[in-house]
């Protein structure tokens, strides 16, 4: 996928837990704690963008 489409992450519930996903494809670990799957989904942002910190704008819990 090309690097200058726009990343769009979002979380989504599955039973107990929680994942984070992209529209790029990537599907992060599932989750208990909705805060982590959000981590996640901060951390697959920031290397999208090729940082190492969190994405511009966005706090990381």
């Amino acid at each position: 996928m090309p690097e200058s489409l726009p990343h769009h992450v979002f979380t989504t519930e599955r039973g107990s837990f929680c994942l984070a996903r992209c529209d790029c494809g990537w599907t992060g670990m599932a989750r208990r704690a909705r805060s982590q799957a959000r981590t996640d989904a901060e951390r697959h942002l920031a290397a999208a963008q090729g940082s190492h910190g969190a994405a511009p704008g966005r706090p990381v819990e």
